[in-house]
């Protein structure tokens, strides 16, 4: 039976109201949480003593620090740690922090739909839980300004063990302005053409991809195209589209497969032409289109990105990775994008083309936040053991939050960010559960702000099956699917509650026919082509 039943939350309801802080929702299973506006943070200041509260549902003092029954004789001591540590002297205990880089990358879900619709398992290691999640249409309310929401929810994991939940920390950008707001873009198209991209689903998809985004671009959009097989070439130099559209396209149709893979000397071309043709009040990204199969010259990310380092860190220009094929260098394009200040993304037909150049691309040439950084906090009290899903490659050492040196990740208007942990809560635990705090540079000014968000043990209660959200169910769906791929063979083992594969595909096509959303029919299908590929 569940220690933390309704009965006992109703008992301590009236003590609990005042202790809970910053939420970023209202409503349902969030109603247990408040709400932070974002406010510029100074460089050593704590998160706690960064926030003002604002919107509905339970408020926080104005420095942050939380107000909860029983708790003030420990939290006056806390206070008097945070104190030191503005001073440098004191750094939280790690075992109650979770640190990462926040990341909108989908290319390993992407890649993982490819070989499954090819009669194979994708292998466990380019399988990235927090990929699959991310690529899925969230349900957290957005900010009004610039920066991030904060929602955090959760739901009991499914199972025998009721000690284990699955907490979910959303955060969330405003979308794109529809009035033709944005920058301009100076957009650099480094595209392989080497012997490998011949095959079908590599270059005539590059091609196409590019064929539809210069249709999309605006007249004050500026486009380059590099190619690179054995060496680099530049096809053509920035050019505004305005009255070059034709032009654009009899480039891109002239495109032919060659020898080689040179990735170096293609983003390292790529990143002079955009350097050359950089424009002031622009964004300047880098596009990579290839399969990643790198076999001649530089062939790992960092001696790569050295080549370039200073167009990246003086001029700001990003890198946005597109893989492609059935056979795709996973980890060389990850690492590219990650530490090329940018993401990555996966194409393998025309609808997702048409998803990554007309939906996706746009995010990317308006920033709403540069080196974003997230790191959840447990309650000692209320927290017994807790375990991140993914994010093994963008972890961060809990003292490096507040050093903004330390690279983040960029993310655009219209993301949504999903971390999700399973947490294996004390018996009987009542109260606040953690707290996520959200840092990130101003795109403009670079002066750091933040946002926090918190959650209570009645926010985690809820059967995942039962009455929580379909959004946060398709969540608990793909990050049990990933783990599935990879085999549990992690560190922690298999997600508490994890269901098999056709239990699985049952709940995915249910959700499927209710949300009445096409990628979580598609998510439905791979889970069953992964079945039949294990039989």
């Amino acid at each position: 039976m569940r220690l933390r039943t309704r009965t006992y939350r109703v008992a301590v309801a009236a003590l609990l109201a005042g202790a809970l802080l910053l939420t970023g929702c209202s409503g349902g299973v969030e109603g247990d949480m408040s709400k932070a506006a974002d406010r510029p943070a100074g460089a050593g200041e704590p998160g706690s003593g960064s926030g003002s509260t604002a919107g509905s549902g339970a408020t926080g003092s104005a420095d942050g620090v939380e107000q909860g029954e029983g708790r003030e004789g420990r939290r006056d001591g806390e206070q008097g740690q945070r104190d030191k540590g503005r001073a440098g002297e004191f750094a939280p205990e790690p075992d109650l922090l979770s640190t990462f880089a926040l990341d909108v990358d989908t290319a390993s879900y992407g890649y993982a739909l490819r070989t499954l619709g090819e009669g194979r398992l994708p292998d466990p290691g380019t399988v990235r839980p927090e990929e699959f999640v991310n690529s899925f249409r969230q349900d957290y309310e957005r900010p009004e300004g610039d920066g991030f929401s904060v929602t955090m929810d959760g739901a009991a994991a499914p199972g025998a063990d009721d000690d284990w939940s699955l907490l979910r920390v959303g955060l969330a950008t405003r979308q794109a302005d529809h009035g033709g707001e944005r920058p301009p873009a100076a957009l650099t198209f480094v595209i392989d053409i080497s012997g490998s991209m011949a095959e079908s689903g590599r270059l005539d998809l590059v091609k196409e991809s590019l064929g539809i985004l210069t249709d999309e671009l605006r007249g004050d959009d500026s486009f380059a195209l590099v190619t690179f097989s054995g060496e680099a070439e530049t096809r053509l130099p920035m050019t505004r589209v305005a009255d070059s559209r034709s032009r654009i396209h009899d480039v891109i149709e002239e495109l032919e497969p060659s020898d080689s893979t040179n990735v170096g000397a293609g983003v390292e071309a790529g990143y002079d032409e955009a350097v050359d043709g950089r424009r002031s009040g622009a964004a300047n990204r880098v596009v990579l289109l290839s399969d990643a199969l790198a076999d001649t010259g530089e062939t790992q990310a960092d001696g790569i990105l050295e080549r370039v380092a200073d167009a990246r860190t003086e001029h700001g220009i990003t890198l946005f990775g597109v893989g492609v094929g059935s056979d795709y260098g996973d980890t060389l394009m990850e690492q590219l994008a990650d530490k090329g200040d940018g993401h990555t993304t996966y194409v393998s037909d025309r609808e997702q083309a048409r998803k990554v150049f007309v939906d996706q691309l746009p995010m990317t040439v308006e920033l709403r936040a540069r080196d974003a950084k997230a790191q959840v906090a447990f309650d000692r009290d209320t927290v017994e053991r807790f375990r991140l899903i993914g994010y093994e490659n963008r972890a961060v050492a809990d003292e490096d939050f507040r050093d903004d040196r330390v690279d983040g990740g960029e993310v655009g208007p219209g993301h949504t960010v999903t971390a999700l942990y399973a947490v294996r809560l004390r018996p009987g635990a009542s109260g606040e559960v953690a707290k996520a705090t959200v840092r990130w540079l101003d795109p403009e000014t670079r002066a750091p702000r933040e946002r926090s968000g918190s959650v209570g043990a009645g926010a985690v209660d809820p059967r995942l099956w039962g009455d929580t959200k379909p959004r946060l169910q398709v969540t608990a769906l793909a990050a049990y699917f990933a783990e599935a791929l990879r085999g549990g063979a992690t560190a922690d083992g298999t997600l508490p509650g994890a269901p098999g594969l056709g239990e699985l595909a049952e709940r995915a096509h249910a959700l499927a026919e209710s949300t009445e959303d096409g990628s979580v029919r598609k998510l439905a299908e791979a889970i069953d082509q992964a079945g039949r590929v294990r039989e």
